[in-house]
């Protein structure tokens, strides 16, 4: 069955690959309107999956849907309309002395699929991103979001099928182990795997794949306020970055703090009392803050308080005592996704952003901002944390790759 589905799919990036752009906006925009138009039975089905999970469960705000949600998918569905195509253009081009002409021009990867948790937001937004892009999506959610993601699915087919496009451009899998085994053994049948979700989940895909991945997701995301900080900046930063969304990758995990600006460190976490974050602070922090800030919130920090990707309303807080040893700890620790330095110090900022190895790395802003479609990309199929190929928020240009365009007349190649 699972192959059947594959080989559809297949076929369909064939007959996708020559659909008009005009065509193709036509139909981003007019999935937009349906879904709002039929909101109340999306939510419905997102119920039955909240129904099963427990509310404590740091999936559950990424489970949930909601009219607010639902109306920001569709504005960016119509975002991606609204961007130019990203096939067909011309990278670079070049004659040679015999006359033969080499273009670089950008076409779709074919089939990509897509490994994703309980987001069922995701079904929209990788959609609509392989859609522009030419490409087949093929997609695997978790079962805590089947009703959900069928839901989302069954009015992409129904307009798909209204304007005589083949739904299997739009294939959503099994939600059991068997679909995810078969997805990532599918050579000759999918082009490419992006697996979205926590490190166990890109960790499994990464290990077990015969087809090409690229790995997104996991975000271990420090602050680092530094001794030139200001502490203004720094309360809103951390909070924001901190208690925007618990449960998405660019939330904030650690800060780091300069040990002169301890003193400032009750002021700093000020906002985050209100927001009822647990924080496992180093010895130094810990004195800093003991009376300032709620005690049942205040936890002496273990070892396992770093590197932890908390998708909760709790932070880690290390003291340093040089922006060097904010870099090391940095170096350790990170997943290579949003890192940030709060300080007035070009210089500082500088050696910061020059260092830290990371997909984004901010001066002065909150790494909550680490979004394709904060970054004015329409939306996002994923933050990329490796190096080839993409990195940070992968949107159209990342979801194409190349071949080579030979034109001349007659030249042939001798000896």
């Amino acid at each position: 069955m699972i192959n059947n589905l594959l080989e559809q799919a297949l076929i369909a990036s064939r007959q996708l690959i020559s659909l008009d752009d005009k065509v193709i906006n036509c139909v981003l925009s007019d999935i937009a309107d349906t879904l709002l138009s039929r909101q109340t039975d999306v939510l419905a089905a997102n119920m039955e999956d909240l129904k099963r999970m427990d509310p404590a469960n740091p999936k559950y705000d990424r489970l949930k849907l909601t009219a607010e949600r639902l109306r920001g998918i569709a504005e960016d569905m119509k975002n991606v309309a609204s961007l130019p195509s990203p096939l067909g253009k011309l990278l670079s081009e070049v004659t040679r002395p015999n006359g033969m002409v080499i273009q670089k021009i950008s076409v779709p990867f074919g089939v990509i699929g897509v490994i994703y948790e309980a987001r069922p937001n995701v079904t929209f937004d990788v959609f609509s991103l392989c859609f522009k892009s030419g490409n087949v999506c093929v997609l695997k959610g978790g079962s805590d979001a089947d009703h959900s993601n069928r839901a989302l699915v069954t009015i992409i087919h129904e307009t798909l099928v209204k304007h005589d496009i083949n739904p299997a451009i739009c294939t959503l899998l099994p939600p059991d182990r068997e679909a995810t085994s078969e997805l990532l053994n599918a050579v000759g049948l999918v082009d490419l795997i992006i697996p979205r979700g926590s490190s166990s989940l890109i960790n499994f895909v990464r290990d077990h794949a015969r087809v090409p991945v690229i790995e997104t997701g996991a975000g271990i995301c420090h602050a680092y306020f530094d001794q030139e900080g200001n502490k203004e900046k720094g309360q809103e930063i951390i909070h924001n970055a901190k208690t925007r969304r618990v449960s998405v990758c660019n939330a904030l995990d650690c800060l780091l703090i300069h040990q002169d600006r301890l003193a400032d460190l009750s002021y700093i976490c000020q906002k985050l009392s209100s927001s009822n974050v647990t924080i496992y602070a180093d010895k130094l922090a810990f004195e800093a803050l003991k009376g300032q800030y709620p005690e049942p919130l205040l936890q002496p920090a273990t070892a396992e308080s770093f590197g932890t990707e908390f998708l909760d309303y709790k932070m880690a807080i290390r003291t340093v005592s040089s922006l060097e040893e904010a870099l090391e700890h940095i170096a350790t620790y990170s997943s290579k996704h949003s890192e940030c330095i709060i300080s007035e110090s070009q210089e500082a900022i500088h050696y910061f952003q020059q260092r830290v190895d990371a997909a984004c790395v901010y001066a002065n802003v909150s790494t909550a901002f680490t979004d394709g479609a904060q970054f004015g990309f329409g939306a996002e199929i994923g933050i990329s944390t490796q190096k080839l190929h993409a990195r940070g928020p992968m949107a159209l240009p990342e979801l194409t790759t190349y071949k080579y365009i030979i034109r001349g007349n007659g030249q042939t190649r001798k000896g």
